[in-house]
């Protein structure tokens, strides 16, 4: 049976839900909701970790890193292994996983046993995610209820990620570091009881043998790539920084070369023929990509510009998260009536829109205009992100639907890592090439605040007098200049995501 007549088939045979159909969405959506949370939620706890673990700043970066390296290098291998040994399965499995080393991290003793519960975090979150969006795909078979389930599937990440600064900032005045890994117990206690009632085991009924060396292949792939990012957002364009990239993409020829071969192959390559399927992750990691590169600038605008903390920057960011899940929401019953080669690039207009605002509404009186540009760049992403993730599942048969939902989050793992590096790097290298130096301020203080945004701040408080805030204008200037330039930039980007989904997507409404 070829692709395209599998799809046929699913979509023939598709079939509402009743209530434990909805009632299996909101047990799948705890998950989802922690792991968006532990996402943001790690950052706030990591001064408190620094003075009692002591981490060298080696230590520091893997503790940040170690999770998503491993995520990233085992969501394919996971999502298929869900196709054959049942979905839900390795969903009870990781929850389980990952509940336990949770309490390891939150109990670490050194920095390295804190890295090594980062790690496990990782392997057990990776069966996670794949696993609630492929179990979504099999659950809901109708079109028009698969749309709202993934809606709200995407709208519980924006909720994570808005509850992730306020969560963390109210953990942290009341208790120790710990307290933002023990969060994920009492979220997931519910899933393991619940989930064996309401969600019902899906596999594929055609599962090809467990290749080891794609699974190796697989990993070998991504995590240099992600590394490579990395370092490259870190330290600049040096060896440590392509050499991973050039060795990730040399094993991913290897790959894809095993998979074109093979009788049963792990990742069926004929998925990324199907322009809609390609086209719909291309705007998924586009939309991600400026999602986060947007959080990273404004975040320290707001914080170190503008002296906002912590909480109140995330508060701040919350209408704009909100704006998102309304946006993704209100989408469905549009793109009932209208193709996704129409509504993506309409609904991205409001993101450009978003960086533009940003571009130039920079200063240190500019909040009211960043809360408006993350509400109208909101807008935008939210609708994206909920039409693209279920094209990318409406596109796939759903005997791999695990393998699919695989590739969308790992294209969205890539996404949250290239913002950083890609946004976050131009923008330190033009904070950079602005910055000038004031007379008088002393050569280490100099070297802190040519490094980054936070160094020039800390080095001005610590300065003082009229040189201090010499060097606080100098670097706000410096950095604002940088904005403005970046922004432009997230702007092309999201032009070239709408470009994409009006070529490549189709006619994909809902046939009646």
């Amino acid at each position: 049976m070829t692709l395209t007549q599998e799809l046929s088939l699913a979509d023939a045979q598709g079939r509402k839900v009743g209530w434990r159909g909805w009632a299996a969405l909101i047990v799948l959506m705890l998950p989802v909701l922690l792991v968006s949370v532990d996402n943001t939620v790690l950052s706030f706890a990591l001064p408190e970790i620094a003075l009692d673990l002591e981490p060298s700043s080696t230590q520091q970066l893997w503790i940040i890193d170690a999770y998503p390296l491993v995520l990233a290098g085992l969501l394919v291998t996971m999502g298929t292994l869900g196709d054959r040994f049942g979905r839900r399965r390795m969903l009870l499995i990781g929850a389980t996983g990952f509940a336990a080393v949770s309490v390891l991290a939150a109990f670490a003793p050194t920095a390295a046993l804190l890295i090594a519960a980062r790690a496990g975090m990782g392997v057990f979150g990776a069966m996670l995610m794949p696993s609630t969006l492929s179990l979504l795909r099999s659950i809901f078979t109708d079109r028009d209820q698969r749309r709202l389930a993934i809606a709200v599937w995407a709208a519980m990440f924006s909720a994570g990620a808005a509850l992730g600064p306020i969560v963390g900032g109210l953990l942290l005045e009341h208790f120790s570091w710990g307290s933002v890994f023990l969060l994920s117990v009492p979220v997931l206690i519910p899933l393991l009881i619940l989930a064996p009632l309401l969600v019902p085991e899906s596999r594929d009924p055609r599962p090809g043998r467990i290749d080891p060396l794609s699974i190796v292949l697989s990993m070998a792939t991504m995590i240099p790539i992600v590394y490579g990012i990395k370092e490259l957002a870190a330290h600049g364009f040096g060896v440590s920084a392509w050499l991973p990239v050039l060795v990730g993409f040399g094993f991913g020829v290897l790959f894809v070369r095993r998979q074109l071969r093979a009788q049963s192959p792990m990742l069926d390559m004929r998925l990324f023929g199907l322009g809609t399927f390609t086209g719909a992750l291309l705007v998924n990691l586009l939309s991600v990509i400026a999602l986060v590169g947007f959080l990273f600038f404004v975040a320290q605008h707001l914080q170190l510009i503008v002296g906002l903390t912590p909480l109140q920057a995330g508060l701040a960011l919350v209408p704009g998260l909100v704006m998102m899940i309304v946006s993704g929401l209100a989408v469905v019953p549009i793109s009932k009536k209208w193709p996704a080669r129409a509504v993506i690039p309409v609904a991205l207009i409001f993101s450009v829109a978003g960086y533009v605002t940003v571009a130039f509404a920079t200063g240190p009186d500019s909040i009211a205009a960043l809360v408006a540009a993350f509400v109208s760049l909101g807008i935008g992403i939210g609708a994206a992100e909920t039409v693209s993730n279920e094209l990318v599942l409406a596109s796939a048969p759903p005997a791999k639907a695990g393998a699919a939902s695989a590739v969308s989050e790992t294209a969205y793992e890539l996404g949250a890592v290239l913002g950083t590096t890609v946004l976050g790097g131009i923008l330190t290298a033009l904070y950079r090439t602005n910055l000038v130096i004031p007379a008088g301020v002393p050569d280490a203080a100099a070297d802190a605040a040519s490094e980054t945004l936070a160094g020039a701040v800390h080095a001005s408080e610590a300065i003082g007098g009229s040189t201090g805030t010499a060097l606080f204008d100098a670097a706000a200037s410096a950095f604002d200049a940088g904005v403005t330039v970046t922004a432009l930039i997230g702007a092309a980007l999201v032009v070239i995501a709408g470009v994409i989904a009006a070529t490549t997507l189709g006619e994909s409404r809902q046939k009646s």
